[in-house]
């Protein structure tokens, strides 16, 4: 089971390595296809999935974010844009 919750968080930080490389080569499509598939497995996972969606995926994007100065919340769907403000509130920044 141990191994099954690392993997869940290294598929996160995997897909997030991945949709920061389109964003940064201005791959913007792409890059949202990525958002939409964290978005799927954010609204449909179980809760393990879930955190690592939110703890590493839309972490690494947020974090990816602030130091680039990038503007790019308005690409996140829904629940990561929801899930992405949380995370800025909560970090009081």
């Amino acid at each position: 089971m141990k191994n099954r919750i690392l993997s869940v968080y290294r598929q996160a930080d995997r897909l997030a390595e991945i949709t920061k490389t389109f964003i940064r080569n201005g791959h913007i499509s792409r890059a949202k296809k990525c958002l939409a598939v964290a978005e799927k497995h954010f609204l449909e996972g179980n809760q393990k999935t879930r955190n690592a969606i939110a703890n590493s995926f839309v972490f690494s994007l947020t974090t990816f974010m602030e130091l680039r100065n990038c503007r790019i919340s308005n690409l996140f769907p829904e629940s990561l844009k929801s899930e992405y403000i949380r995370q800025i509130n909560t970090s009081g920044v």
